[in-house]
């Protein structure tokens, strides 16, 4: 399903930058935050990825299996086929960067003219910005049904910059794909949002039959891995962070061996808002003792925490997260 006009008019409204016929930019608030020195978010201070250098894109901007419930998008624009007519990773990633560029162009320093300027900005983390490190596969939709996802990592890779895809787990035979190619990413993440199948099926509301079993399929493969990995949940009160559902997270977390947990609140934002409330966001301490529970079953350290985006890390060693320069 091609991008409708109506479709790209919107989300250029709501600050996206399409990229050929499928692709997107956004630049995320802790990347704005970090030029104007005002906070970095918890992937700078977990391992490393400087907030600054990152770019926040997407290469199937309405594709998604999932319909969940706590997504911002409006899933009016979301198809669950896979991407038609692919752009090729370089097009992708040379597009994203100009899109970067220009988009960060009104926090520039303009020098001295009769006109005062208002931007807060440090200008050599500004000059820096002009060529991301980082690539973050996560902004909008499910990034392996893009088919050459594979190559677009190996693309990144060669330019000697970082990628972190986040994935629903719902196409196991391409993680093993990109594990058979040597493709896999940096860091690799699958969201995990409910413990059991029940509340599945009610939080995500995929089109894809036996969801549940195939996201179970992939927490196996995860396990053999042997790359960075991380299983990520989002926790939204009165629904998938009861106490009851600790010990079931805890049995999916070991069959998938991850590298890191992420124990994260949901937040109230974009069209999440015509579906969850403000009241249904867990604050920080609430997390943090979700977090603590589910280290206490899994035999895992809460390594870090970053307040403000209300998050903790699970994991064995905390001098493993820091990313090393092989590790690209």
């Amino acid at each position: 399903m091609a991008l409708s006009k109506e479709a790209k008019k919107e989300l250029e409204k709501e600050g996206y930058r399409i990229i050929g016929n499928h692709s997107a930019v956004k630049i995320c608030r802790w990347t704005k935050k970090s030029i104007r020195d005002e906070g970095v978010c918890f992937k700078e201070q977990f391992y490393g990825i400087k907030s600054h250098l990152c770019c926040q894109m997407t290469c199937s901007l309405i594709n998604c299996q999932n319909h969940c419930i706590h997504c911002w998008r409006n899933l009016r624009y979301t198809y669950s086929n896979e991407v038609k007519d692919p752009d090729s990773p370089k097009e992708i990633v040379d597009g994203c960067i100009q899109a970067q560029r220009k988009l960060l162009e009104g926090f520039k320093i303009l020098p001295e003219t009769k006109y005062k300027t208002v931007s807060k900005a440090n200008m050599k983390k500004w000059e820096e910005a002009q060529e991301p490190m980082h690539f973050s596969i996560s902004l909008s939709g499910e990034p392996t049904l893009y088919s050459k996802i594979g190559e677009l990592i190996a693309e990144i890779r060669s330019r000697g910059k970082t990628s972190f895809l986040v994935t629903n787990g719902l196409y196991p035979e391409k993680i093993k794909e990109l594990a058979i190619k040597k493709q896999l990413p940096t860091q690799l993440t699958v969201s995990v949002n409910s413990p059991n199948k029940e509340l599945y099926v009610k939080f995500h509301r995929s089109s894809k039959k036996d969801a549940w079993e195939i996201l179970n399929e992939t927490l196996e493969i995860l396990s053999g891995l042997g790359s960075r990995t991380v299983f990520r949940m989002n926790l939204v009160k009165d629904l998938n962070m009861e106490d009851e559902h600790v010990k079931e997270y805890a049995e999916l977390i070991k069959k998938a061996k991850p590298m890191f947990v992420h124990v994260k609140g949901f937040v109230s934002v974009g069209f999440a808002r015509q579906r969850l409330g403000y009241e249904r966001m867990p604050n920080h301490k609430e997390i943090k003792n979700f977090a603590k529970k589910l280290a206490r079953e899994t035999d895992l350290k809460v390594l870090d925490e970053h307040e403000r985006s209300r998050v903790c890390v699970l994991g064995k060693n905390k001098s493993d997260m820091k990313i090393k320069t092989g590790e690209i």
